[in-house]
């Protein structure tokens, strides 16, 4: 009888020993293309930066309203050469490291680096002073109104990890650089990462240790992330309760989704913009079928915006999910107006004429490059514009690859004509002006170089006066919408599905944030 008794002792010791104390919040989600690098200064790619701020923080973040919150600062004072933040006190990094001003100025230079894709945000700061442990100077050689809006994405690294893995600076993501910090990390964020296979799983878990931990709603203990490039299979896994959520559900398949008990879809317009750029920049074109470059004729960019139907891409292709635009940035944003905004028209007709007053009525061909796993219907998108572009003689052949081979082209300047979408985490002109419109910026691939323009993105970074910043800015974008350098199509509005078992909040940059989603 002892001998059994001890037996069963044994038995529920070691029951107890195993059990998780509490059932553990498993997030399990979908979308249709992975992040491109965990390195947190490498590619200003919007599911990039999210993925990585999920373990890596900024010094300033913003809610799901958008809103700008503290996140390793507390707080931030204006000077007029500058802003002194108030660093968190007894933060940690996911090895144990602690969080100093140190860190801050070593991430500010890394942003800076060359191979960084956040300089036009991190250039805003001349020089970081540290005044002690936990305060900082964030110097701007001159008044910055908008500073804490412009270094919300700019991550910080602990420097002695990357000093220690040789990551001082960012991968080179364009010449397809592979070094440490692609696939590990070390954040001071509310996850940590567990494991990366690129576009397979990414698992990330809780850090208990975290600052925020209590502070935020949030209730998930473990990250999965699968991307899965199918439409089909995407809704599939949702349907079956694979996954808890879908950030890019195919807008075909809303309405069938939302039908699924269970289920629910939420909707609301987004602070990204989806365009066309042309390379007007290069005297002749790579691959078009006529000597020079049409594109440097700003008839037959007009001619190009003409022939686009906005309305049926809205109508047929984004099942009514768009507003058609005729600007590169959404409302919203500081600069967008009701007059800017109104499309440029859609008349064949006209743009026939135009083509021909170029001198090109018998039209020419180039090759489009477009993303097929990145936006909301963006091949669609492509292939509905091939046929509306035949239409006034210009014959499109239409590439569509994955984004992580399509960004390259932009970026390394080897693409005559290009889809690209653009969100504005600052909410500021300023923020376009110098990624895609002022003559050195980044994101720049049609060559557009207007010296009124390039003055102007210069003069409001610094510009206090509320009125007479507004006003330049204003100016600024009627030059471009009558340069044309781009060719608008809409604002993408975002549709999210979801199981009904999980809340989570929807925001308009097309990001969720774990520490307010609740799993109940």
């Amino acid at each position: 009888m002892i001998k059994k008794m001890h037996i069963c002792a044994s038995l529920v010791a070691l029951a107890v020993a195993t059990a998780p104390a509490t059932a553990e919040n498993v997030f399990r989600w979908t979308s249709q293309g992975d992040a491109l690098t965990l390195d947190p200064h490498a590619q200003n790619e919007g599911p990039t930066g999210d993925m990585n701020g999920r373990m890596y923080e900024s010094l300033v973040t913003r809610g799901p309203s958008l809103a700008l919150e503290p996140e390793l600062a507390e707080s931030w004072t204006p000077g007029a050469d500058g802003w002194t933040f108030n660093l968190r006190k007894g933060v940690k990094f996911h090895n144990g490291a602690d969080f100093t001003a140190e860190d801050v100025a070593f991430s500010f230079q890394r942003a800076k680096a060359e191979t960084s894709d956040y300089k036009e945000q991190a250039n805003n700061v001349t020089e970081v002073q540290v005044i002690d442990d936990y305060t900082v100077k964030l110097m701007t050689g001159g008044p910055n109104p908008i500073l804490p809006n412009q270094i919300t994405e700019i991550f910080i690294v602990d420097k002695d990890w990357a000093e220690a893995n040789n990551v001082v600076n960012p991968q080179d993501y364009a010449a397809n650089e592979e070094t440490y910090a692609v696939r590990n990390t070390n954040g001071t964020g509310p996850f940590k990462l567990v494991s990366r296979a690129p576009d397979e799983l990414t698992v990330l878990e809780r850090n208990a240790d975290w600052w925020g931990e209590g502070k935020f709603p949030g209730n998930i203990d473990k990250i999965e992330y699968r991307p899965i490039g199918n439409a089909a299979t995407r809704v599939a896994a949702l349907l079956s309760g694979e996954v808890d959520f879908v950030l890019d559900p195919p807008l075909q398949d809303l309405k069938r989704i939302e039908a699924t008990d269970g289920l629910t879809i939420k909707t609301t317009p987004q602070v990204r913009s989806i365009f066309f750029g042309l390379d007007q920049g290069i005297d002749q074109l790579r691959t078009s079928s006529v000597d020079g470059n049409p594109f440097k004729d700003a008839r037959v960019r007009e001619a190009m915006n003409l022939a686009i139907d906005k309305e049926a891409i809205r109508r047929v292709v984004m099942e009514g999910l768009s507003f058609p635009t005729g600007m590169i940035t959404s409302p919203g944003v500081l600069g967008n107006t009701a007059e800017l905004d109104a499309s440029y028209g859609f008349d064949v007709e006209k743009a026939k004429g135009l083509m021909a007053e170029a001198g090109y009525a018998d039209g020419f061909s180039v090759q489009l490059d477009c993303p097929n796993n990145r936006y909301n219907n963006d091949e669609k998108i492509c292939q509905a514009a091939v046929a509306m572009f035949a239409k006034i003689g210009i014959d499109v052949k239409l590439d569509a690859i994955p984004k992580a081979q399509h960004f390259p082209k932009i970026q390394n300047r080897t693409s005559d004509f290009y889809m690209l979408g653009w969100g504005v985490p600052t909410l500021d002109s300023h923020y376009v002006f110098s990624y895609l419109l002022d003559s050195e910026g980044s994101w720049n691939a049609t060559g557009y170089n207007n010296a009124r323009v390039n003055e102007i993105t210069a003069a409001i970074a610094t510009e206090t006066d509320i009125e007479k910043r507004t006003a330049m800015i204003d100016e600024a974008w009627q030059i471009i919408r009558a340069d044309a350098p781009y060719i608008p199509i809409h604002h993408q509005v975002l549709a999210w599905a979801m199981s009904e078992n999980v809340d989570i909040p929807i925001a308009s940059d097309d990001n969720f944030r774990p520490r307010y989603v609740v799993m109940k």
